[in-house]
């Protein structure tokens, strides 16, 4: 069985390039999960850019922070069985569900979606106890999660927790891919951060300009989606017979834009 996860999705260039690539590659793997939190202008997911990945060969769409973006997307999540995720480790009164079950290939596939506590303003569930809560309560052949966390070693030490536990380990939400791809101990495949898929000539993913601007003004302005050097970042991995990895691959590409995107 063959897993491919992508790496947040950064506006319009992020979301062409993603579907340009997935048109190239969706026949090599039997189940895609991708972070959607960024797709819509760089905050935010909408129904109609959800359909668009689907369409498009996605499984589960995962997300974090800015889920709350767009109202727009709120009927979607609450759907019942709605595979755009919000973290699970949010209130139970918030809409929608932190993870999925859906089947591919013959095999139930988990997906759980987290958020990260340390360096960020979140208020939520503990995702240590979160996790462990639905591992000890939910059953799967194959176990994915997200974990849309800031710092490295919350995520590491989340990693550890639940390893041999779950098969695919992945942190998104600070848009740089890690290089520290590797099996953990008890069997899971673990990478801190996939990445993003937009435009590499920006501040992950937003225009330079603005990015700047914030820093040296102190105080709040808009940031614009960058256009440019598009990338693909991500993970693929490979599950034998068992289930057991044997092969993991990080995901870095550069694609040619061929339109200027708005």
């Amino acid at each position: 069985m063959r897993i491919l996860l992508l790496g947040d999705i950064v506006g319009r260039p992020g979301r062409h390039t993603v579907i340009a690539y997935l048109a190239r590659v969706r026949d090599e793997y039997d189940f895609i999960v991708m972070n959607g939190e960024n797709a819509a202008g760089g905050f935010g997911i909408t129904p109609k850019i959800a359909r668009s990945f689907l369409e498009a060969g996605a499984d589960v769409i995962t997300s974090g922070n800015h889920i709350w973006k767009q109202d727009s997307i709120i009927p979607v999540l609450s759907q019942d069985e709605s595979v755009v995720l919000r973290p699970a480790n949010y209130p139970n009164s918030k809409p929608g569900r932190g993870c999925v079950t859906k089947e591919a290939a013959g095999v139930s596939i988990q997906v759980i979606n987290l958020q990260g506590k340390v360096f960020t303003d979140f208020s939520g569930d503990c995702p240590f106890k979160t996790a462990d809560r639905i591992l000890g309560s939910t059953k799967a052949d194959v176990r994915v999660i997200d974990f849309h966390a800031e710092a490295t070693s919350e995520k590491l030490a989340l990693a550890h927790f639940v390893d041999g536990r779950v098969n695919v380990f992945v942190g998104t939400h600070t848009h740089v891919q890690t290089a520290d791809e590797q099996v953990l101990p008890g069997g899971t495949a673990y990478l801190t951060d996939l990445g993003m898929c937009g435009s590499s000539r920006g501040v992950i993913g937003m225009e330079v300009k603005c990015s700047i601007g914030r820093f040296l003004s102190d105080r709040y302005s808009k940031l614009i989606v960058a256009q440019g050097g598009e990338m693909i970042n991500g993970l693929d991995v490979t599950l034998d017979e068992k289930f057991a990895v044997s092969k993991l691959r990080r995901v870095y590409e550069y694609v040619q834009a061929t339109e200027e995107f708005s």
